[in-house]
C-alpha cells in the first residue's frame, strides 16, 4: 500500500442507539442520534483530526470504526475490506491491525493487573507470544514510550497519569497496527504532560508508519499534530481540509465560531480579535431539528437552512480539497 492509497474509509456512518419503554414489553420510542451520516477517508500515514464540543459524537465514530459499536448502517473499509460485515475470527484477526488508546488513563487499565500482565494481554490473546518472549516484548514496548522496562511488575495505582497514558500506548502498539484511534488522549491529563505525549506519537508515528485518527477538544494541538482536520457538529461532519487551511481561512460558521474561541498568545491581536459567541444551546441528538443540525445557533442562518439539509461541497482550490456542508456555498 502505497503513501497516498486511503487505510480508512469511512461511507455514511451512522450509529444510534434505542431509547426503550417498558419494564418487561420493551418498546423503542426514539434513537439517540450519535453519529447521523459520517463520511471522510484517512491515507496511510496520515492523522486526521477529528474536533468538536463534548456529545457531538466524535468519541462514538471512533469506536464505531473499529467495531466496537456495530454501526447501525453505513461502511466502514479498512485497506478495501468492509468490517461492517466481519464477525467472531475474521474480525477478531482485523483488529490486531486496529487498536485504541482511550481517554481515561485511570479508567483504562486494570488496577488488578501489572504493568506487564496490561501490556502483554494482546500478545497472549492474540498467540504471538508467551513467557520469555512475551517479557522481553513488553520491557521493549515500555522502553519504546518512555518508561523503565523494569517495571512490569508494578501496578497501575504506582503511576502518574501521564505514565498511565504511555502504558496504554504500550498496549496499543503491542502487535504492530497500523491505525490506532486516539481518543482523546491528553484531555485528562496535565497541561505540562500533554506536549510529552503528543511528541511522543508523533515520534512512534515516523518510527512504525502509524495511521491515527486524533480526536480532541484543544483545537491549538490538533493543528500541531494533525494533517487534515474534520469538524463535527451534532453527529455530523461540517467542515474536512487540511490544517493550516482550517485555520487560516474557516468556511463553516460553526468552524468560525470554534476557531474564534482559541486564545493568540499575543495580547496585541487577542484585544483586537472578535469572538462569535454562539446563542442557545446544542439540540438534542434523539430530536435534531430539521434541515441544518447547525440552523437553531448559526449567526448567519437563512430560511433554506431550517429546511433542507446542506450537501457536500468541495470548495478548495489550486487542488487542495476543502469540504463543507452549508448552503452559503451552494
Amino acid at each position: 500500500m502505497t503513501e497516498n492509497e486511503n487505510l480508512i474509509e469511512v461511507s455514511d456512518l451512522k450509529m444510534y442507539f434505542p431509547i426503550t419503554k417498558g419494564v418487561i414489553f420493551q418498546k423503542k420510542v426514539a434513537d439517540v442520534k450519535a453519529v447521523d451520516g459520517v463520511s471522510f477517508t484517512i491515507k496511510k500515514g496520515e492523522t486526521l483530526g477529528l474536533v468538536g464540543e463534548s456529545g457531538c459524537g466524535k468519541s462514538t465514530t471512533g469506536r464505531a470504526i473499529l467495531q466496537l459499536y456495530r454501526p447501525t448502517a453505513g461502511s466502514v473499509k479498512f485497506k478495501d475490506v468492509e468490517l461492517t460485515e466481519l464477525k467472531g475470527e475474521k474480525l477478531r484477526h482485523m483488529r490486531r491491525n486496529m487498536q485504541m488508546i482511550f481517554q481515561d488513563p485511570y479508567a483504562s487499565l486494570n488496577p488488578r493487573m501489572t504493568v506487564g500482565g496490561i501490556v502483554g494481554e494482546p500478545l497472549e490473546v492474540h498467540n504471538i507470544a508467551k513467557g520469555r518472549e512475551k517479557r522481553e516484548r513488553v520491557q521493549e514496548l515500555l522502553r519504546v514510550v518512555g518508561l523503565n522496562p523494569y517495571f512490569v511488575n508494578r501496578y497501575p495505582h504506582e503511576f502518574s497519569g501521564g505514565q498511565r497514558q504511555r502504558i496504554g500506548v504500550a498496549r496499543s502498539l503491542a502487535l504492530n497496527p497500523d491505525f490506532i484511534v486516539c481518543d482523546e488522549p491528553i484531555s485528562a491529563l496535565d497541561v505540562s504532560i500533554q506536549a510529552q505525549i503528543v511528541n511522543m506519537l508523533e515520534d512512534l508515528q515516523q518510527e512504525f508508519g502509524l495511521t491515527y485518527l486524533f480526536i480532541a477538544h484543544d483545537l491549538s494541538m490538533v493543528r500541531h499534530i494533525s494533517d487534515r482536520i474534520a469538524v463535527m457538529y451534532l453527529g455530523k461532519i461540517v467542515e474536512i481540509t487540511d490544517h493550516n487551511t482550517l485555520y487560516e481561512d474557516p468556511k463553516h460558521p460553526y468552524t468560525q465560531a470554534l476557531l474564534s474561541a482559541v486564545p493568540i498568545p499575543d495580547p496585541v491581536i487577542e484585544d483586537q480579535r472578535q469572538r462569535i459567541i454562539l446563542a442557545g444551546d446544542v439540540p438534542s441528538p434523539i430530536d435534531p431539528p430539521p434541515g441544518c443540525n447547525f440552523s437553531t445557533r448559526c449567526p448567519r442562518v437563512m430560511d433554506i437552512c431550517k429546511e433542507v439539509d446542506p450537501t457536500w461541497q468541495d470548495i478548495g482550490e489550486n487542488g487542495e480539497e476543502h469540504w463543507v456542508a452549508c448552503h452559503l456555498y451552494e
